[in-house]
């Protein structure tokens, strides 16, 4: 069963979890940063431990850092703060990201030692910690991007950088600093890797803009979900083929993969859609995660259907939607697993809701469902 687990009525823009999943980081679409832990007995079993309040202006991106513990945050006021717990209080580090455009997104890299922020200002930050002076220092990324990058994420290989920004392209860069990593090895991207280095372009020829990017669990393969309601998947193993498919549905605004071929799809429907790459090359809609409720719709009198009717527009008093979201999903990530075999996922909203889906307990009560 699905497990909902609700912080009050304000929307949570965007979260992440410890390396137990046993905290939450997570801001209500302002400049704060709220930490809960579970065992609690409010908000479904979690309980508030911390707030962090250094920003300025709204919290845009965190990202928990699993093995340093560390926490990562960019807000709208151009700043970044890594998070350190020391004696049982977070202590921020400012990092001065050179930007004159708020900060959008944030990502720690796989082997935590840098991180890289997306901005309005059409440029990356990527920053990491300089030992002789003691700072986090930024290089940035810049061309040929055109305009916001609204998203970020790393290749497993701790060098590549994929970007989805607001001019319709998905970009892979590279992230290689020196200073901080070992050569990297040449992959099925490319072989050159100084830093900011345009390793691939893609666009699928459609009018959305990117919200969201993603490589799989091996890194061979780039997806991304577009304000025009597509779903478009790169193969690097298969000559860069690109896949995508434009679908019915309200627009997109995030996504995980859950299996090597598989990703699971959140935006304005407040439902979770499931998408397979298969083995012909096409990306392909599976099912919804997200069985509707059945409601009895109860008798009311004469003069109540009227002040209904008066009032919404219709005679139908409840307004409730059928889905566990009652509004849009605003992030997803992978709770149990990895992006190569994930067994549960959670989703925030606008709602003031998380929500953990259990796959297993979702393949037994979907007909025909199966994530592979």
């Amino acid at each position: 069963m699905s497990q909902v687990h609700s912080f009050g009525i304000q929307p949570i823009s965007i979260h992440s979890f410890n390396e137990n999943h046993n905290q939450i980081a997570f801001s209500p679409n302002n400049d704060e940063v709220h930490i809960y832990k579970s065992g609690g007995q409010t908000s479904g079993g979690w309980e508030k431990e911390d707030v962090l309040m250094e920003h300025g202006q709204r919290v845009t991106g965190i990202d928990w850092a699993p093995k340093s513990n560390r926490i990562v945050t960019c807000g709208a006021d151009r700043n970044a703060y890594v998070w350190t717990l020391d004696s049982g209080k977070w202590k921020p580090t400012l990092v001065i990201l050179r930007i004159n455009r708020a900060a959008t997104c944030v990502r720690w890299s796989p082997m935590e030692n840098k991180f890289a922020v997306g901005s309005g200002a059409r440029l990356i930050s990527v920053c990491y910690f300089e030992q002789e002076n003691d700072w986090w220092v930024s290089k940035h990324i810049k061309k040929p991007i055109r305009s916001t990058v609204t998203s970020v994420d790393w290749h497993p290989n701790n060098c590549l950088i994929a970007s989805g920004s607001t001019d319709f392209k998905a970009r892979i860069f590279s992230g290689y600093i020196k200073e901080v990593d070992e050569k990297p090895e040449a992959t099925a991207w490319g072989k050159k890797m100084t830093f900011a280095n345009l390793m691939n372009e893609f666009s699928n020829g459609g009018g959305g803009w990117v919200h969201a990017v993603a490589f799989s669990a091996s890194g061979d393969k780039l997806a991304w979900v577009g304000h025009d309601s597509s779903v478009s998947v790169v193969d690097a193993q298969n000559n860069m083929s690109l896949a995508f498919v434009k679908t019915e549905f309200l627009p997109f605004i995030t996504f995980t993969w859950v299996t090597e071929n598989s990703l699971v799809v959140g935006g304005h429907d407040c439902c979770p859609l499931l998408f397979n790459y298969d083995d012909t090359g096409k990306v392909v809609f599976m099912n919804k995660l997200d069985i509707p409720k059945e409601t009895q719709t109860k008798e009311i009198s004469a003069m109540k259907r009227f002040q209904t009717l008066d009032k919404r527009a219709t005679t139908v008093e409840d307004s409730d939607l059928k889905t566990l979201h009652q509004n849009t999903i605003t992030d997803m990530t992978v709770h149990t697993g990895d992006r190569g075999s994930a067994q549960k996922i959670s989703t925030t909203g606008v709602d003031g809701q998380m929500i953990i889906w259990d796959f297993k307990s979702l393949e037994s009560s979907i007909q025909g469902l199966r994530i592979s």
